[in-house]
């Protein structure tokens, strides 16, 4: 396992700027994901530091090394891709050890790394199989050992369990999490499943139109976010936002509602403009609460049950654990949890 530095990484196409000077130090044996929306560039980032994509400018440094100018078979990485790249002439066993043979390793040697490695990916049963014969999770798992006989300082995954169904994607979130424990290595890790993020992640990088919007842990993020993108971003269902004005102790919402906010804001300019960020956990049903809402819809989960209303005029969505018959157009009586309330101002940056 290695630290991976990256340091002032541009990517440009053109006229297009993809990537817009990030900065991230990734410690060794640290599983970091890099998180976003579709054409944010955590793709493109991931590529870089596997050598596919060319550096416009920064630098990426693996180890002590830096690889900027360095072929990606010698950066001693391995990559798991989306759609597996698995040679479907070749059995899992042979999937598993061409790296290997191609590296010039004898026989015995690659055959004992193959059984190592598939008895701990549960893959012993399948070693004679070719791919056309496994299912998607087998297939992803074969990716997997692939990549652990080899190994290398970083594992590098690219979306590695969106092609899985839902099930299987959670059960494949627990097995690398698992692997990452037992080979302490370190993992650089793409998706755009901010719940893949919130469960796996040491840490979470997320990125936003080519830059950084915040680094840290997953609680952290969701905890504290530093800005209104990472506040709807992380979380499912995602963070009510709501305009308010503040007043003397609190916040106005726009039917008048006055609500407190944590005193760790301390006293704010009265008058002035903001969003204030509720979790749908943060607002509840409270026959005497002090928000009015209008049901759209109840969404019953068997679990949890989804109410989306309509809260000041703005869109809100409560996940409560009792059973809601309410009919779309009635009323509905919330409070809210004060101290886990979020203020941002008008840039969206967080108070």
């Amino acid at each position: 396992m290695a630290k991976v530095s990256i340091e002032g990484l541009k990517k440009s196409y053109g006229a297009v700027d993809v990537i817009r000077g990030v900065d991230v130090e990734i410690e060794h044996g640290e599983f970091v994901i890099l998180v976003g929306p579709s054409g944010c560039g955590k793709s493109t980032m991931l590529r870089m530091v596997a050598g596919l994509e060319d550096i416009t400018s920064g630098t990426i440094a693996i180890g002590d090394r830096v690889v900027n100018d360095v072929a990606p078979k010698d950066r001693d990485i391995a990559m798991v891709f989306q759609n597996y790249a698995l040679y479907p002439q070749m059995t899992v066993a042979q999937n598993m050890g061409f790296a290997l043979e191609m590296a010039g390793w004898k026989k015995p040697a690659i055959e004992a790394k193959v059984q190592q490695a598939a008895a701990m990916l549960g893959l012993e049963p399948l070693l004679g199989r070719k791919p056309a014969h496994l299912s998607g999770g087998q297939r992803q798992r074969v990716a997997m050992g692939r990549a652990i006989v080899r190994d290398p300082a970083v594992f590098l995954f690219d979306e590695p369990l969106s092609n899985l169904d839902a099930k299987l994607r959670v059960q494949m979130r627990a097995e690398i999490k698992a692997l990452h424990n037992r080979l302490g290595s370190t993992i650089i890790y793409v998706t755009h499943d901010q719940v893949e993020a919130m469960t796996m992640a040491d840490r979470i990088v997320v990125l936003n139109g080519g830059h950084v919007e915040q680094i840290g842990s997953p609680l952290e993020l969701y905890d504290h976010p530093a800005n209104l993108f990472v506040a709807s971003f992380l979380g499912s269902p995602g963070m009510n936002f709501f305009d308010v004005t503040a007043v003397p102790g609190g916040v106005r919402l726009a039917d008048g509602t006055v609500l407190p906010v944590p005193a760790r804001y301390g006293p704010v300019e009265e008058g002035c403009s903001l969003k204030l960020g509720l979790r749908p956990d943060s607002l509840v049903l409270d026959d005497q609460g002090p928000i009015a809402g209008r049901v759209k819809a109840v969404e019953p989960t068997g679990l949890d049950t989804y109410v989306a209303l309509e809260v000041a005029g703005q869109e809100a969505m409560i996940v409560v654990k009792e059973r809601v018959t309410a009919p779309p157009g009635s009323s509905l009586r919330l409070s809210a949890d004060s101290q886990r309330a979020h203020l941002f101002n008008q840039d969206g940056v967080a108070l």
